[in-house]
């Protein structure tokens, strides 16, 4: 028997039958594309070994297209099965759209004005369960929300967010109209009232109107002649908090607002604003009467007195009158 030869170059026949295969494959791969996909069938046993049975026939081509059928049914079950179906829950009063309908439920108490929770400490009326508990922190002065900037702390982790806006200068809230920009939506909301002259906030008193809710609420006080924010150094007392924020720098002498022409400094941003167009030279406030500009709305009220002849300050003393208060603060050191 003869001993088979070993080859001594393995590699290179693995190589070339690597080539062989791979080329024959790619001679082929147009062929195999064209053929029918076929099923195997099995071949029926032969029950009495009689050969020249034969084979019932078979349509290949229609067989083949069947399977091609199943596998396209398949494969559609199965890209259906994966797909999310979205449905929408429209309100059938505004036609907003939720996509939950819980959410849809709960903006439904909009227009029911329905109110189911009841904060069981002041009495006061919410939509959501979770704007009561925010509400809450109120009574308890519950801050959970701090700043990593300045620590200051906040009930709301809305509120941190946009005051943390101040420190970064961001103002992603943007005015259509004039292009001013604000730090969180609800201002930018109120500022277009500016433009539209929507005034939707009314005083059931004297039936003043508002473009904002909170200045009706400070208005009230006007009647009501509530103060509630009390200064702790003189007790002076307030309508508003941001009245007596700004009066604190009075005993304090903080002034944090500095000009960036001539570096004097103020206690009240509105005050260096107004001082700003000192070097601008602007001046938006015009009389109707005899066309004479100011560089703020207080002084153009004062001088519209000169034309109506309105004197608003009197002297309880003499019954004097005056069109400033200033004027009549002089009068009675001087005269009483």
């Amino acid at each position: 028997m003869s001993s088979r030869r070993k080859n001594k170059h393995p590699k290179r026949a693995e190589n070339a039958k690597t080539v062989v295969v791979a080329s024959a494959t790619r001679e082929e791969r147009e062929e195999e594309e064209e053929r029918p996909v076929l099923l195997c069938l099995r071949i029926p046993d032969d029950e009495d070994g009689d050969d020249d049975e034969e084979d019932d026939d078979v349509d290949f081509d229609e067989v083949a297209e069947k399977q091609n059928e199943i596998r396209k049914e398949k494969t559609a079950t199965k890209r259906g099965g994966k797909r999310k179906r979205t449905q929408q829950h429209e309100c059938d009063v505004c036609e907003k759209v939720f996509k939950y309908p819980s959410n849809l439920a709960i903006h439904m108490r909009i227009h029911t004005n329905e109110k189911p929770y009841e904060c069981d400490v002041c009495e006061k009326c919410f939509r959501e369960s979770g704007t009561l508990q925010s509400h809450m922190r109120i009574h308890t002065n519950e801050k959970p929300y701090e700043c990593d900037v300045c620590e200051k702390r906040f009930a709301l982790a809305g509120n941190l967010k946009s005051h943390k806006r101040i420190h970064t200068n961001e103002r992603p809230y943007e005015c259509d109209v004039c292009d001013k920009a604000f730090r969180n939506s609800s201002h930018l909301k109120s500022h277009k009232r500016i433009h539209t002259n929507e005034k939707p906030y009314e005083c059931d008193v004297c039936e003043k109107r508002f473009t904002q809710s909170s200045n009706l609420k400070k208005h009230m006080r006007i009647h009501t002649n509530e103060k509630p924010y009390e200064c702790d150094v003189c007790d002076k007392a307030f309508r508003d908090s941001g009245y007596l924020k700004k009066h604190k720098r009075t005993h304090t002498n903080e002034k944090p607002y500095e000009c960036d022409v001539c570096e004097k400094r103020f206690s009240r941003a509105d005050s260096l604003k107004v001082h700003m167009r000192i070097h601008t030279n602007e001046k938006p406030y015009e009389c109707d009467v005899c066309e004479k500009r100011f560089r703020d709305s207080s002084t153009l009220i004062r001088h519209k007195r000169i034309h109506t002849n309105e004197k608003p300050y009197e002297c309880d003393v003499c019954e004097k009158r005056f069109r400033r208060s200033s004027n009549l603060k002089v009068h009675m050191r001087r005269l009483h």
